[in-house]
């Protein structure tokens, strides 16, 4: 649906339009219209195509859906792909603003999303003099503001791996865990995806041969070249700082299964003794020592208890029963 078409002139807003009065408000020299649509109906694209010339291959890329992040030029417009990505209940919800940019336009096309763009257009106007710069300043903002909605769900991210590695540590080290790390380690991936490929349209926009739309407007593209690079590099840190706590969890599962082996063995040790002992003397032989002495029975019973208490005190001296040595 239309979200807003709005006619600017000089850096001011004149008034809201109709779509059908663009081609009469792009006759004046000094206009440029910003149009804005949200989940459009096919027809409703098709009609902005003609209204405003577009290309057929951008148009179609906006009427599939689920393309990578891009800037592409056709003669003297640009076509750019920015994914909007939202967090909810431990999951990225991810959506697409479509935007075409030409000499005396903006369209901007947003689908699959909640986030809304108001305040883009709103800090726009507060700022005459750089909007009096055309639709080159509106592509910046819109894309500023996608960059700056990326480092909530960064922040989101380090928090729960921040509390991740202190369940680690307090003792819950399970395969739960590891579960919830692969879950985080997923959503990394999924923004590292909608954010690299941006780093390198970027590019096109502050160096090199710059189109003209964004001619004048390069340090503010490079600040937003600067901020994905930023993205880019805590994304990194938290993607090593996942792996290393899921290296730090399956070793302290293996620590305390080996704790828990030294105790069967220490046990297991200690009972071997005794069965050893009651084994000797329960070969029926008719020949043996002590078989007829009133106090066999009771010497053998405290030669085994003894023993016992004797290998569980050096068990538990070696840290192989819960005590440190």
């Amino acid at each position: 649906m239309l979200i807003n078409c709005v006619v600017y002139s000089r850096g001011r807003r004149v008034h809201d339009i109709p779509v059908e009065g663009i081609p009469a408000a792009l006759g004046e020299p000094d206009n440029f219209v910003w149009v804005a649509l949200r989940d459009p109906q096919p027809d409703e694209v098709l009609r902005m195509q003609a209204l405003l010339d577009l290309p057929d291959l951008a148009v179609e890329d906006v009427l599939h859906g689920g393309q990578r992040p891009k800037i592409e030029e056709y003669d003297d417009l640009l076509f750019v792909i920015l994914r909007l990505i939202e967090s909810r209940d431990h999951a990225l919800q991810e959506g697409e603003l479509y935007v075409f940019v030409g000499p005396r336009f903006t369209l901007s096309i947003r689908t699959r999303c909640e986030q809304n763009m108001l305040g883009v257009r709103a800090r726009a106007e507060r700022e005459p003099d750089l909007l009096r710069l055309g639709p080159g300043y509106v592509l910046y903002a819109l894309t500023d503001a996608v960059v700056d909605r990326y480092f909530p769900v960064i922040d989101e991210l380090e928090t729960e791996l921040e509390a991740l590695e202190e369940r680690i540590f307090s003792g819950t080290a399970g395969a739960r865990i590891v579960q919830d790390l692969y879950s985080l380690k997923q959503r990394v991936t999924q923004l590292r995806h909608a954010i690299s490929p941006l780093i390198e349209a970027m590019n096109r926009l502050n160096g090199g041969r710059v189109p003209t739309i964004a001619s004048g407007l390069q340090e503010y593209f490079r600040d937003v070249h600067d901020h994905l690079y930023r993205i880019l590099e805590s994304l990194d840190a938290v993607r090593d700082s996942i792996a290393m706590a899921m290296q730090v969890n399956l070793s302290l599962i293996t620590t305390e299964q080996s704790e828990i082996n030294k105790r069967l063995a220490a046990y297991a040790a200690i009972f071997a003794v005794m069965t050893t002992l009651a084994g000797i003397w329960g070969m029926n032989f008719e020949h043996m020592p002590e078989l007829h002495w009133i106090y066999g029975y009771p010497i053998a019973l405290v030669l085994m208890v003894g023993i016992a208490i004797v290998l569980w005190w050096r068990f538990r001296k070696a840290g192989w029963l819960g005590t440190p040595r």
